[in-house]
């Protein structure tokens, strides 16, 4: 019975499971006039109320329970995990005052200082985002740290950059203008429009990977850094550059 046992689990602790032999308990077999195997009755306040025989879907059997058994609700997020919620939402200022609390708590907590600064950059305070990051002391968060250093560089060239329509325009006019296309890539990760970016960085690279010493690979890594090794462009762009590569 493994799928009553996982049904049961997940109700932690609402939901009893009880199994009984049926050629020692005759008395119970009778009682419930139990003819084939498996059996299941469900009790409630020491009343049986519902049940089967024979094999049930999963469907069915949480169909039954439902009337009878509450599922316990799902934990609270805690305030970390709805700052970094609200932060992929883009609500940078409603993570930034949660994650304030929090570090009012604890100012040592990395993780919290990392986003915290990360939503500073993108309200455009840079400089205090730096000093934030540079408080980071922490090495269990190396990767985390490194994405928003990322961040913060990408930032910072997008805001001496010329504007995207400019760019854009001079792309129209020009397909193979180098400058404008990496400088493309860079406004757009300023925008978070990331699979724009990686696209064009990664075009940059297969048509002029040397272009300024390797920058199209070097910015394609930083951004892997900045989204997160589980980030779902990230697996598919890291398999377009290694085909690029070779």
């Amino acid at each position: 019975m493994p799928l009553l046992a996982k049904i049961a689990e997940g109700y932690q602790g609402e939901l009893l499971l009880a199994k009984i032999n049926c050629d020692v308990e005759q008395q119970v077999v009778a009682q419930f006039g139990i003819r084939s195997l498996p059996t299941v009755v469900l009790f409630k306040d020491g009343q049986p109320v519902d049940g089967f025989a024979g094999a049930q879907p999963e469907s069915a059997i949480r169909a039954m329970l439902e009337p009878h058994v509450q599922m316990p609700a799902a934990p609270a997020a805690s305030p970390l995990e709805q700052a970094k919620a609200l932060f992929a939402e883009s609500r940078f200022a409603e993570a930034e005052a949660l994650l304030q609390a929090l570090l009012g708590e604890d100012n040592s907590n990395a993780e919290a200082l990392i986003l915290y600064a990360r939503c500073l950059a993108e309200r455009g305070e840079l400089g205090e985002a730096q000093v934030v990051l540079d408080a980071v002391k922490s090495d269990e968060h190396k990767a985390a740290l490194a994405g928003a250093k990322a961040q913060l560089t990408f930032l910072r060239q997008a805001a001496s950059l010329p504007e995207v329509a400019d760019l854009k325009s001079r792309l129209a006019q020009n397909p193979q203008d180098d400058e404008a296309a990496y400088q493309l890539s860079i406004q757009q990760l300023a925008r978070q429009q990331y699979e724009a970016a990686l696209e064009g960085l990664l075009k940059l690279f297969q048509r002029n990977r040397g272009y300024e010493n390797g920058l199209p690979q070097k910015a394609l890594l930083q951004v892997f850094e900045l989204l997160g090794g589980d980030h779902p462009l990230v697996g598919v762009y890291r398999r377009k550059l290694s085909a690029a590569m070779f």
